[in-house]
């Protein structure tokens, strides 16, 4: 496709999102802002991982108590603290300018904090029984699911979907604009806005967040400005709607039967929260 047809593709598609996203906020901050995709009803959601978490937590409970544990906490701290490290992905790189100024491409520490168990620690002798009631109650939350098969299949295509997605002469265009206008003002001129985020020199420590250097903060906040003056997450957001979109239709059974395992598990942590919550 000519540059001429890509800048005709991008007008056409940000037509489209005015006119099919009157709820949308004017300002993008999060991802959320941007709405809903078409694979998401198919995946896991943040209130599924919570709900999840307290069942998975009730049923070790009640694990370890057969084992002779009455006292087992909820949210028990292992006997010594591990060294965790943290995957940090992201949709669409920092979309929020607050926080660019603020933190660059991390956020603040204090945040990280909730992130902690709050119980009392497991003795050795509970830890000892932890990792097979942990294995037990896995297995109780996904009963009647092919994990192999169907589980958060939705997930599995995510990969090539994505790969679609940054095939797209669209979304390449746009991000084409977007590196222009970052260097444009004095920084480095990133492919993606995926590579200023995951970008090494902002030396991420073991729980993901970074260092919040000026250069960093700088970067992060033309990263932003560029991605709203040229709607490159917007732009990016209707690529990824579409590509979705066709992999749904190719792959419709699979899809469906990922969707029926979810919601045979979210019967299955509703059971478990009826009775043990």
């Amino acid at each position: 496709m000519t540059r001429r047809g890509w800048r005709l593709g991008v007008v056409a598609m940000l037509a489209a999102i005015c006119v099919s996203g009157p709820g949308r906020p004017e300002v993008i901050r999060t991802a959320s802002d941007l709405g809903s995709l078409p694979a998401d009803r198919y995946d896991f959601t943040p209130q599924d991982y919570q709900r999840s978490q307290r069942a998975s937590a009730l049923l070790v409970r009640q694990c370890m108590a057969e084992r002779g544990h009455r006292d087992f906490p909820l949210d028990p701290r292992y006997p010594s603290d591990p060294i965790v490290a943290t995957a940090v992905s992201t949709d669409y790189g920092v979309l929020d300018l607050a926080t660019a100024r603020r933190w660059g491409y991390g956020w603040d520490p204090a945040k990280s904090l909730a992130l902690r168990a709050k119980g009392r620690r497991m003795t050795d002798t509970e830890f000892a029984d932890f990792p097979a009631c942990n294995a037990e109650a896995s297995r109780r939350l996904l009963r009647g699911i092919d994990v192999k098969r169907d589980w958060l299949y939705a997930s599995t295509r995510a990969a090539e979907v994505d790969k679609a997605v940054r095939r797209d002469p669209r979304l390449r265009a746009a991000w084409d604009v977007w590196s222009r206008c970052v260097a444009e003002q004095g920084f480095t001129r990133y492919p993606d806005p995926v590579a200023a985020y995951t970008n090494t020199a902002w030396q991420r420590s073991s729980d993901g967040n970074t260092w919040h250097t000026r250069r960093e903060r700088a970067t992060a906040v033309a990263d932003v400005t560029c991605k709203r003056r040229h709607h490159t997450a917007e732009i990016w957001h209707a690529v990824r709607a579409r590509q979705q979109a066709v992999d749904i239709t190719q792959h419709r059974g699979r899809y469906a039967a990922g969707r029926q395992a979810l919601r045979t598990y979210r019967a299955t942590i509703a059971e478990v929260l009826r009775k043990l919550g």
